[in-house]
């Protein structure tokens, strides 16, 4: 039996308001050939299907085409939780249609866990699989709130809830399995953050958990799980030590961070309940390209990309010394007749030298959410332990914020 392990789709994520459903069309055609050619039994999606909990129109539409399309190929079921940027309510809505054709949608936390553990069924009506499909766990899921909490008593709390919640539905599987009367395979999805695990710049993860929110370690999957498909880092890698738990990361660079990763898919294979797991790579299609330098290197750097015929999307850091007020005319004059195209020019000398002028003038749109709040912080001159609480609690505000469901009445 195969299964494809994807995750961190993102669709309708834009970079730098370029729009990309180009790139996630290449990607869900591909994906769909893929499952013929490996001849896949099951897809698993772990997680962050949208970017956005209000995705657009053509989001919907190359969700539903691929989920249409993929149902009619070998894939006889198709598992889909929920992840951190996904409205619960949105990918629930159509639960009920979508299980005639074998596709189960576990948006969020169910009210009993039974509905998050589901058995998989062969053409002869035999259980083959067991799949406890966890969506992503969020805090009022899984903790109580108590008044005078410091911010490690929450993150303790949190990790427990979760450790709960997998050693529940590992119970309920392993009955399930004694009832079916063989060793079929068990195998738990997820959407969290586990310990020790890698990040990228901006890539909407790395600062919200890095000295704060909960991040598990493997001991939170119980040993009945014969694979762990796990979303919400974008890099691919395993946790810890295991070879059964793993991120399959985001399909596509979802900013300049990942540019430079290979991305992949996971296929698992099992004889019985022995995994063998191939990693299988995913094409670029779309490249993107840091330049970082003075005037000259990025002139460099573009003559070696327009020789190579690269349509690059582009992000350009100038740190020369000399001040350059027309630097975006002549970058765009520097790609004239070749594909690539410039998305961002940061005139770093000149940010700088604005910035020892008057520190208002800095531009809000070059800062994200964090960098704003580390501005406030600076400006208020909070002492290391003050800021590190105030940190915390600001994470959990904005983790709030991204989680709340707009479309649940």
């Amino acid at each position: 039996m195969k299964f494809l392990h994807t995750s961190d789709w993102h669709l309708g994520r834009s970079l730098y308001n370029r729009k990309r459903y180009d790139e996630f069309a290449a990607f869900l055609d591909w994906l769909v050939e893929t499952i013929i050619q490996q001849e896949i039994d099951v897809l698993l999606i772990a997680g962050d299907i949208f970017d956005t909990s209000t995705p657009s129109n053509r989001a919907q539409s190359l969700y539903y085409r691929f989920l249409n399309k993929a149902s009619q190929t070998c894939c006889r079921h198709i598992v889909i939780t929920g992840g951190n940027h996904d409205s619960p309510s949105f990918l629930n809505a159509p639960k009920v249609l979508l299980e005639a054709l074998n596709i189960y949608v576990v948006g969020a936390i169910t009210d009993n866990l039974e509905d998050e553990v589901i058995t998989l069924i062969d053409i002869n009506s035999n259980s083959e699989a067991i799949i406890c499909a966890v969506p992503y766990l969020r805090d009022k899921d899984v903790r109580t709130v108590e008044a005078g909490e410091s911010g490690a008593d929450k993150n303790l709390k949190l990790i427990a809830g979760i450790h709960d919640h997998y050693q529940k539905v590992s119970i309920i599987a392993q009955k399930k399995q004694k009832e079916i009367g063989k060793d079929v395979p068990i195998i738990a999805m997820g959407h969290l953050f586990a310990t020790g695990g890698k990040t990228t710049d901006n890539d909407g993860v790395r600062e919200l958990y890095v000295g704060s929110l909960a991040q598990v370690g493997e001991d939170a999957f119980p040993e009945c799980f014969d694979y762990v498909a796990l979303g919400h880092l974008h890099i691919p890698q395993r946790v810890g030590k295991s070879d059964r738990i793993r991120y399959s990361g985001s399909p596509i660079a979802m900013g300049y961070g990942e540019a430079n990763q290979t991305k992949q898919v996971i296929n698992i294979t099992f004889q019985g309940k022995v995994p063998q797991i191939k990693e299988i790579t995913i094409p670029c299609f779309q490249s993107l390209a840091r330049i970082s330098g003075n005037f000259e290197d990025i002139l460099t750097k573009i003559a070696e990309l327009k020789l190579n015929n690269s349509n690059a999307w582009l992000e350009i850091d100038y740190t020369g010394t000399e001040i350059a007020p027309n630097l975006q005319e002549a970058l765009n004059e520097a790609i004239s007749s070749s594909q690539l195209e410039i998305l961002r020019v940061r005139n770093r000398r000149q940010v700088e030298r604005i910035l020892r002028q008057a520190t208002e003038d800095e531009q809000l749109e070059q800062l994200n959410e964090f960098e704003v709040f580390e501005r406030c912080l600076d400006a208020n001159d909070i002492t290391e332990t003050e800021r590190e609480e105030l940190q915390f609690i600001y994470n959990e505000i904005i983790r709030t914020m991204q989680e709340d469901d707009i479309r649940a009445e």
